[in-house]
């Protein structure tokens, strides 16, 4: 059975007042038997949900996408955004693309835990002295939960992973320390910091416990 464009048209805005009408007042209701033979519900249905599912998407950054894909990691598997060869890390990523092939997981759900969990992430390279000092520093610092380190030049993504921070932090080098999904910058930026007594601030602003805070050089 099909339906001419207009009626087709036609029944889907109203299956789409039917669904606000029951999600307003709490209404139960099912469509007719004759409908749900039909391929317009289907659709109709698959609209709706990638339309509910863009906009959960349109209110989340996109850097909880990078943070979900590089926290993911495990001794034996590391997720990379290389397996997409469409993707283009100068532009817009959804976050999809960064669920490492696993279920989409609910992204406002998704940033809690990554905020409560790593709540400061350091994008790092191994032979890099200035992420070191970064890294010892924070250290210093004894946090909790400790800071997680990235180390991008170990990751076969290295190269979009800094297209991509340098994308969305506006700091292109080497450390890069996210608090809560915001760069605070590089290793001048949080010696300045800490030498103006303010990084332990904006650690704690963020739920961080800092547990040592003297005699730090």
């Amino acid at each position: 059975m099909s339906f001419p464009r207009r009626t087709s048209i036609r029944l889907f805005f109203l299956i789409c007042a039917l669904f606000g009408l029951s999600w307003t007042f709490g209404l139960s209701w099912e469509l007719p038997e004759s409908w749900k033979d039909t391929g317009i519900l289907t659709s109709s249905r698959a609209r709706i949900a990638a339309a509910f599912s863009a906009r959960k998407q349109s209110n989340v950054d996109e850097i909880y996408g990078l943070l979900h894909l590089v926290t993911a990691d495990s001794d034996e598997n590391q997720h990379v955004l290389t397996n997409n060869v469409e993707l283009d890390p100068t532009k817009r990523i959804g976050l999809n693309d960064y669920a490492a092939g696993n279920e989409e997981p609910d992204w406002s759900a998704e940033v809690e835990r990554l905020d409560k969990e790593y709540p400061v992430v350091v994008f790092s390279k191994t032979f890099c002295p200035y992420s070191k000092k970064a890294k010892d520093l924070l250290a210093a610092y004894d946090l909790e939960p400790q800071a997680k380190v990235i180390e991008v030049d170990l990751r076969d993504d290295s190269a979009a992973l800094k297209a991509i921070l340098t994308r969305l932090t506006q700091h292109s080098t080497f450390p890069n320390v996210l608090v809560c999904g915001k760069s605070l910058g590089g290793w001048d930026d949080i010696r300045a910091l800490h030498d103006t007594h303010s990084l332990a601030a904006a650690l704690e602003k963020c739920g961080v416990h800092v547990r040592n805070t003297r005699n730090i050089q």
